[in-house]
Formats: structure tokens, C-alpha cells, sequence
């Protein structure tokens, strides 16, 4: 004797009718048309993070990749803008900076090395 379950298997049979398969397409953008600046925070954060400026750039780069992969342009736009604003005024006060370190630096190097002449000359009797 055959159990319950499948004996009512048995009389019911397959589908006569099977349903039609569907199918799903998902269409991916083969152009990105907002930059998120993430390279340029990054460099930024890890090299020139004058007063943090890069840091605070990468997280607008990182809010703005999310916003790009949701699907709101909008606001992957305000953020990429913010990130790139951010990533310009970081580069721009870092190398001001080096500038004035190695002018910092080459003014006291002088000064040092005319401290050393003058002692030198002074030690031999001029």
C-alpha cells in the first residue's frame, strides 16, 4: 500500500499547462556620468590630507559612489561636486605648504651654513 502523499501525487500527475518562463533583464549603464573622485581622495587622505581636507573628501567620494549605485544621480552629483572642491583645496594648500617648507628649510640651511663660515673664520684669525 502506498502512502497518502503520494498516491495523491500519483493521481495528479504533471502540469498539463506549464506556466511560461519569465525572465528578468536588468539594464546596466555601460557609461558612468559621475565621476566620484574616490583615486584622487584616496591619494589625497594618504599623501596631502592638509587639515584633514582628504579624509573629509574621501567620505564624500565614498557617500557619492553609494548614491551613484542606488541610482540617485542627483546626489552622487552633490557629493562627487563637494569631493571634488575638497580634493582641489587639499592639493592646492599642501603644495603651498611644501613650497614654504623648502623655502623654510633652504633659508635656515643658508643661514646655518654662513653661522659655520663666520665661526671658521673667526677660529683662524681673520
Amino acid at each position: 500500500m502506498m502512502p497518502k502523499e503520494e498516491h495523491e501525487v500519483t493521481m495528479l500527475g504533471g502540469p498539463h499547462h506549464p506556466a511560461p518562463e519569465t525572465t528578468t533583464v536588468i539594464n546596466i549603464p555601460s557609461d558612468n556620468p559621475v565621476p566620484d573622485h574616490v583615486v584622487w581622495s584616496l591619494f589625497n587622505t594618504i599623501f596631502m590630507n592638509t587639515c584633514c581636507l582628504g579624509f573629509i573628501a574621501f567620505a564624500y567620494s565614498i557617500k557619492s559612489r553609494d548614491r551613484k549605485m542606488v541610482g540617485d544621480v542627483i546626489g552622487a552629483q552633490t557629493y562627487a561636486s563637494t569631493a571634488k572642491c575638497l580634493n582641489i583645496i587639499a592639493l592646492v594648500l599642501s603644495i603651498i605648504l611644501s613650497i614654504v617648507f623648502i623655502i623654510l628649510f633652504a633659508r635656515v640651511f643658508t643661514e646655518l651654513n654662513q653661522i659655520v663660515y663666520h665661526m671658521k673664520k673667526d677660529s683662524q684669525g681673520y
